[in-house]
């Protein structure tokens, strides 16, 4: 099965995901720096959801140069993480709406716990697909990154009802260990 489709589909998702947060964002009434202040924590949860999208494309861009085709499978497995995905503006806007408080911190946590987790599941369906000898089973040998980062993400969930900060910085060391793409796919493909 060609995997052009689905990538220009969950392209297609990622973008109207970044659309639906930034609209999030409305014009100050007025044009003074005061006038711009209530804003900040909104501008600051898009920055941080636009990031964590961001993060998501590009390594899903990788995934995907890295793998000769798909099957079923592999179309649900990406539908799951797409679903996950498009709760983040929900969870962005619930989050920069209540001043980061205890309860949609936790939230957004879930949300990206589940986006995390459902990253492994499609990763996992697709070393399946493309077999024990295949690059991306190579690649992904130690996959300590989505380890990391579901235990980080469960520690973000569980400070949430305590420290909401702490949360947030387990979030963002998260993002942090994804931003540059992922090195053992680009080794990979170099082979």
């Amino acid at each position: 099965m060609n995997k052009n489709r689905l990538e220009a589909f969950s392209d297609g998702v990622l973008a109207i995901i970044i659309t639906i947060m930034v609209l999030e964002i409305k014009t100050p009434h007025g044009s003074s720096w005061q006038d711009i202040k209530p804003l900040l924590p909104i501008v600051f949860s898009y920055l941080f959801s636009f990031v964590y999208v961001g993060i998501y494309w590009n390594n899903h861009h990788h995934l995907f140069h890295i793998v000769k085709g798909i099957n079923g499978k592999v179309l649900w497995g990406n539908l799951h993480l797409l679903f996950w995905l498009s709760l983040l503006p929900f969870a962005t806007a619930w989050m920069d709406e209540n001043n980061f408080e205890s309860l949609p911190v936790a939230f957004y946590g879930f949300i990206l716990f589940m986006c995390g987790t459902s990253w492994k599941i499609l990763t996992t369906i697709m070393i399946k697909f493309e077999g024990e000898n295949s690059k991306l089973k190579q690649a992904y040998r130690n996959d300590t990154k989505s380890t990391i980062s579901i235990v980080f993400y469960i520690l973000g969930i569980i400070s949430a009802f305590f420290y909401p900060i702490i949360s947030l910085i387990l979030y963002i060391s998260v993002a942090c260990i994804w931003f540059i793409p992922d090195k053992r796919i680009e080794k990979q493909i170099k082979m």
